[in-house]
């Protein structure tokens, strides 16, 4: 078992099947020492969507929350790229978020926050400290109200 697999088996988690795209693109894409993964929106671990705009009918905590489950889906979808095996990752290189809000609302670190949190009480500091992003946006696939795209430097299988 993973060192990653080990903590989310601690918190209770048991991670979905890497879902399909939603389009003509690849979920995931591996070139040399790099796993990029695809946007993955907020899908709660029953397969529903959270949906909704920040700063209207989400909340800042519901939003998080959001992001949170967006980071399960990318470390779901990288034990799919990965052959099943998170100890190939070496470290956690980039998240980029964009955040369904309002065109008020400004908190979009904090609604990210759900996600680098939960990637750090996973795999630890020194493997996910990230450099990210964290954008508004008017809307979002499926309504989604967060949507996550990771890059991931990996080691040879």
């Amino acid at each position: 078992m993973s060192v990653i697999d080990q903590a989310l088996s601690e918190l209770g988690i048991k991670l979905p099947s890497a879902p399909k795209p939603l389009g003509n693109f690849a979920p995931y894409l591996i070139d040399g020492d790099y796993l990029y993964i695809s946007g993955q929106i907020s899908v709660d671990l029953g397969g529903k969507i959270l949906t909704g705009k920040l700063g209207n009918d989400v909340s800042l905590e519901q939003g998080q929350e959001s992001a949170r489950y967006c980071a399960i889906g990318i470390l779901a979808r990288a034990k799919a790229a990965l052959g099943g095996d998170l100890d190939r990752i070496e470290k956690l290189l980039k998240l980029g978020a964009f955040v369904n809000a309002a065109p008020d609302f400004a908190s979009h670190p904090e609604v990210v926050n759900g996600a680098s949190d939960f990637m750090v009480q996973v795999m630890g500091i020194e493997k996910a400290n990230h450099v990210r992003f964290a954008v508004g946006s008017a809307s979002l696939p499926s309504n989604a109200a967060v949507e996550i795209e990771a890059v991931f430097r990996i080691r040879s299988a």
